[in-house]
C-alpha cells in the first residue's frame, strides 16, 4: 500500500507551541487549547478528531493561513506567528503547499496555467522543467490544456496536487483531500502523496475522518476539545478506527 521510511525523518519543518485559537461568538469557542505539536521533515502526519475538535484551526494555524491567539508557530525555524502581510503571504509561497477537498481551482485557465499559477503569483518563474515532470509523475499527461471543468474530481485533485508540488514545497497541507472522492480515486490521490514524502522528502500534513487515509501515515495525531489527546507511530486501519472511537468516546 504504501513504503514507509525511504527517507529518514530530521528536524521538524513544522512547530507549533503552545498554541490557543478561539473564535467570538456567544460565549466564544475555543478551537485551540495549548496544543503542542512538531511535524519531521519528509515524513506524513494525519491530524483526526471529532467534529468540532480543532483539526482544521490546527492546520490552518500552522500553515499560517490563520494566527493564534497565543502560542508560536515556526515553519522551517521561521517564526511566522508575528510575520504580517505581505511577509506572511511570501512565507507561504515559499516553503508551503496546499491540497483542500475543494479543489481551489480557477475554472477559467487550463490545468498547466493553474499549476503555474502559485508560482507567477509570487513573481517567482516558474520551473517548467521540474512543472513537467510533475505532471507527468501524477497521471496528467495530455490533459495540460484541459480546464477543470473537463476534469473528473480525481483528476481535478491531482491538478491541486500537482500545483502544490510544482513549487517545490517543504510541507504540504492537505485538508481532507480524499474526502469527496471515491474509494479507488482517493487511494490513488493518497498514493501520490505518499510518493511525495518518500520520493521528494515533502513533509505532508493532512487532516482526515478516514481510518484508511490516515493508515497510509507515518504517524497520527488525534485531538479532542482543542487538545492533542493520543497519537499512534505505524498505523493500521484497525487500529486508528480503535483509537478514534476511544477517543470520541471521551
Amino acid at each position: 500500500m504504501r513504503n514507509r521510511g525511504t527517507a529518514e525523518a530530521s528536524g521538524p519543518v513544522v512547530e507549533v507551541v503552545d498554541v490557543a485559537k478561539s473564535y467570538p461568538g456567544g460565549a466564544g469557542v475555543r478551537a485551540l487549547d495549548g496544543v503542542s505539536v512538531a511535524f519531521a521533515a519528509g515524513t506524513l502526519c494525519a491530524v483526526m478528531g471529532p467534529s468540532g475538535s480543532g483539526k482544521s484551526t490546527l492546520l490552518h494555524c500552522a500553515a499560517g493561513l490563520d494566527l493564534p491567539d497565543t502560542g508560536r508557530v515556526l515553519l522551517a525555524g521561521q517564526e511566522i506567528g508575528g510575520l504580517r502581510e505581505p511577509k506572511l503571504t511570501e512565507a507561504r509561497r515559499r516553503r508551503v503547499g496546499f491540497v483542500f477537498q475543494s479543489y481551489n481551482l480557477m475554472d477559467s485557465l487550463s490545468v498547466w496555467h493553474n499549476i503555474l499559477l502559485p508560482q507567477r503569483l509570487a513573481g517567482v518563474r516558474p520551473d517548467q522543467a521540474w512543472a513537467r515532470e510533475v505532471v507527468q509523475r501524477v497521471g496528467l499527461a495530455g490533459r495540460e490544456h484541459d480546464r477543470p471543468g473537463q476534469l473528473s474530481g480525481g483528476q481535478r485533485q491531482r491538478v491541486a496536487l500537482a500545483r502544490a508540488l510544482a513549487g517545490r514545497p517543504e510541507v504540504i497541507f492537505a485538508d481532507e483531500p480524499t474526502g469527496a472522492l471515491d474509494l479507488s480515486t482517493g487511494r490513488e490521490v493518497l498514493g501520490l502523496l505518499r510518493e511525495a514524502v518518500d520520493s521528494f522528502r515533502t513533509t505532508v500534513v493532512m487532516v482526515t475522518h478516514d481510518p484508511a487515509a490516515a493508515a497510509w501515515a507515518d504517524r497520527v495525531v488525534f485531538l479532542a476539545d482543542g487538545r492533542i489527546v493520543d497519537e499512534l507511530v505505524d498505523p493500521t486501519a484497525e487500529k486508528v478506527a480503535a483509537l478514534m472511537m476511544a477517543v470520541s468516546a471521551r
